[in-house]
């Protein structure tokens, strides 16, 4: 175990580009090293790698491509003291304070522009900075491992591009051969005790137009489409909405095609996805770089094998190889530099906001990642 924290430990000393991550509910983790310092990027989403890309599809996505890394990893079995190391002098966001005036009036002029029906849904974001007395970057990433079981789970760095972590609840693609599934998500409560809550019209609504996006999006590409029942779910302090939605992809689907009808979905965005993306770039007044991007493995190799039973050994002769992509979007998330944490945070606005409760939720969303620093 620790001989491979400490190999990752190397190569953020040698300023070499890695990424270390757990998916949701397994037990292994897993590193890709790169060899270089080179700084790669993936255009057509054919290669294969760890793919990290920006919230603005504009941008080029980054990849740390396997053919030029190491893959390690390690089984999760291990025990990370209940202070890991990380001490943070960060308090909530004082409730005066500029940065709420800002949001709460970011809010209203996004409600204004919905009513003015400039679009539907807009997701509205800021960041908080909060000092650190330990930047160390694996301590932070043990503690996330340790306390977000459900969650994806990394810690990228390229010394041209920045150091992130983060801990996200939300898929935004799944392609086993042919096989896709995606997640829908969206709505947030605080967690009491009990998945048994009761959600307001707005979060409905707002559920619903992520639903709706997802399945229009993807018609033109798949077949069997398939959606699921929308059901409550947790994720750390906090309860969502989710609904499923699986299909079977057309023999000349491209994952470029389908990444690009997806990203940025309305849950991170809004809808109209266009209309809500200037609005953002226009009035957000900072730049999100990669939180509410996505990242996750690009055309790994996997082995399907046939159900099991009387003729298990026969079977495995006909193994079939095939690729797995698995992309998660880029939620709960921090940048660390210069020894500060920069956290990011959102949530979507519809017709029905109510600005001060929007700006409450973005201080719950907070807390979340604060908790493990």
């Amino acid at each position: 175990m620790e001989d491979f924290f400490n190999r990752i430990e190397t190569q953020y000393r040698n300023h070499l580009p890695f990424v270390v991550y757990r998916k949701p509910n397994e037990d292994v983790v897993k590193a890709i090293l790169q060899q270089t310092n080179g700084l790669h990027f993936t255009r057509d989403f054919t290669e294969k790698g760890f793919v990290f890309s920006p919230f603005d599809d504009a941008e080029d996505s980054i990849l740390i491509p396997v053919e030029d890394s190491e893959v390690i990893s390690m089984s999760q079995q291990f025990v990370i003291p209940a202070d890991a190391g990380i001490h943070s002098n960060s308090h909530s966001v004082p409730m005066e304070s500029e940065s709420k005036k800002f949001h709460i009036n970011l809010i209203k002029k996004g409600i204004k522009a919905i009513t003015e029906k400039a679009f539907e849904k807009v997701v509205l974001s800021r960041h908080e900075t909060v000092n650190l007395s330990n930047s160390n970057p694996i301590s932070i990433l043990k503690t996330l491992l340790k306390t977000y079981k459900s969650a994806f789970v990394y810690c990228w760095y390229h010394p041209k591009v920045g150091l992130w972590l983060g801990a996200t609840p939300e898929t935004l693609i799944k392609i086993e051969g042919k096989q896709l599934s995606i997640m829908a998500l969206a709505g947030t409560q605080d967690y009491k005790g009990t998945l048994d809550v009761v959600w307001e019209a707005k979060e409905k609504d707002e559920q619903h137009i992520v639903t709706q996006f997802v399945a229009e999006s993807l018609r033109p590409w798949v077949e069997n489409l398939k959606i699921g029942e929308t059901e409550t779910v947790k994720a750390g302090n906090l309860l969502h909405l989710k609904t499923m939605i699986s299909a079977r992809l057309l023999s000349d689907s491209k994952l470029k095609d389908i990444v690009s009808v997806l990203h940025p979905t309305p849950a991170v965005c809004g809808f109209p996805k266009l209309d809500a993306k200037q609005f953002i770039l226009k009035h957000e007044n900072y730049n999100r770089e990669f939180y509410t991007g996505f990242l996750g493995e690009l055309n790994f190799e996997t082995t399907k094998t046939p159900r099991s039973g009387k003729r298990n050994i026969e079977n495995r002769a006909y193994a079939i190889k095939q690729k797995s992509t698995q992309l998660y979007v880029n939620l709960r998330c921090m940048q660390i530099k210069n020894d500060k944490a920069i956290i990011y945070i959102g949530g979507g606005i519809t017709e029905s906001s109510i600005p001060e409760s929007e700006w409450e939720e973005t201080v719950s969303k907070s807390l979340v990642i604060k908790s493990v620093l």
